[in-house]
């Protein structure tokens, strides 16, 4: 995605020049909330949200993760939050598009790292300065402040336990070139990100030999969507997976499916975020949501399975080093990592 996300911030550069005075006019008061932290914070927010009735939400989540944060938000608050959620590779382009013709449409955002990085450069997103950072994780905070990790999509490897055995999993990337794997290895497309970090920890040149070596002897089922990768792991049809989500392959086993998931080391792990905007539209309610998700969120994602960003909840991955994409090296328009991943899969993907 990063090669789409750098030709976009390459075309709209323009976008921050010709709306700047409008757009730093529109979030002078966004800004000044947002720094806002006196004793009164909480409420101050409560009653300028109420006021407001609710905000608009982009996301590029799940919804079956999304719907329990937003339920829970209105129920205790009683606002109303419009969702529209599409891929981060629609959230970017729509959100600069809108800002182009001067529509400030959404209020927060909450999609991959990579995605907010390039929203930042493009000086959509406003720094918030909330209480609930002290509570999170080192790696949920960006130098910048403009977005906030909010979970951890950790990328595990899954498999169908009907056709493949636990003592037979290999525990090695190297093994993955013996023959026995011909015809079982899916991957999902757009993981380059994924593919990066791996290559940046196994050493880059041994890496990317090792996945052709891997792709030329057994090939790869490369599929578009970590949801449909995984669903088709517990349907049996990709008997193995090496870029899933773990969440997502817990919450399938959870529910009975024929599908569990295990780490070949080092594990790599997608932060994901949220931010506020810049010319938010419901400010009050947009910080709200904000601090709603980065407190009380965490323990509803955490319930799901999903690997939270707060001290206050243990991760399942406690006993792996756990390596951190870097979604603001991937921005670089001139990185090698999106056509090196797409060479060595060779398979369209479906």
């Amino acid at each position: 995605m990063n090669g789409k996300f750098a030709l976009l911030l390459a075309s709209s550069l323009a976008i921050g020049l010709s709306a700047g005075a409008a757009m730093a006019q529109a979030a002078k008061g966004v800004a000044e909330l947002s720094n806002y932290s006196a004793p009164d914070r909480q409420q101050v927010l409560v009653d300028g949200a109420k006021k407001e009735g609710g905000l608009t939400l982009y996301t590029s989540q799940q919804l079956s993760d999304t719907n329990p944060l937003v339920e829970a938000f209105e129920k205790k608050y009683g606002l109303k939050v419009t969702v529209w959620r599409s891929g981060p590779d629609n959230v970017v382009p729509r959100i600069v598009n809108e800002a182009k013709s001067k529509r400030f449409v959404f209020d927060v955002v909450e999609t991959e790292g990579q995605a907010l990085e390039a929203l930042q450069h493009e000086q959509q997103l406003q720094a918030v300065h909330s209480p609930y950072l002290k509570g999170l994780l080192p790696l949920a905070l960006r130098p910048h402040g403009e977005w906030v990790g909010d979970r951890m999509l950790v990328f595990a490897q899954s498999y169908n336990t009907n056709l493949i055995k636990k003592a037979d999993l290999p525990k090695t990337w190297q093994e993955l070139a013996d023959p026995k794997w011909k015809g079982k290895l899916g991957l999902e497309a757009k993981d380059d990100e994924w593919f990066y970090a791996l290559s940046h920890e196994l050493g880059e040149d041994k890496n990317v030999k090792l996945f052709r070596d891997i792709a030329a002897t057994n090939g790869f089922s490369v599929r578009t969507g970590h949801s449909l990768l995984t669903n088709l792991v517990a349907s049996g049809e990709v008997p193995m997976a090496l870029n899933s989500y773990n969440s997502r392959v817990q919450q399938l086993k959870d529910k009975g499916a024929p599908i569990d998931w295990f780490i070949i080391p080092p594990a790599i792990v997608q932060l994901n975020g949220v931010a506020v905007s810049r010319q938010a539209r419901h400010p009050y309610s947009a910080l709200l949501f904000f601090d709603f998700v980065l407190s009380e969120g965490q323990r509803i994602l955490s319930q799901r399975g999903v690997v939270s960003v707060s001290k206050a909840y243990q991760s399942p991955l406690s006993n792996f080093p756990l390596k951190e994409t870097d979604p603001a090296k991937l921005l670089d328009p001139n990185q090698k990592w999106t056509q090196t991943f797409q060479d060595i899969t060779l398979i369209k993907p479906r």
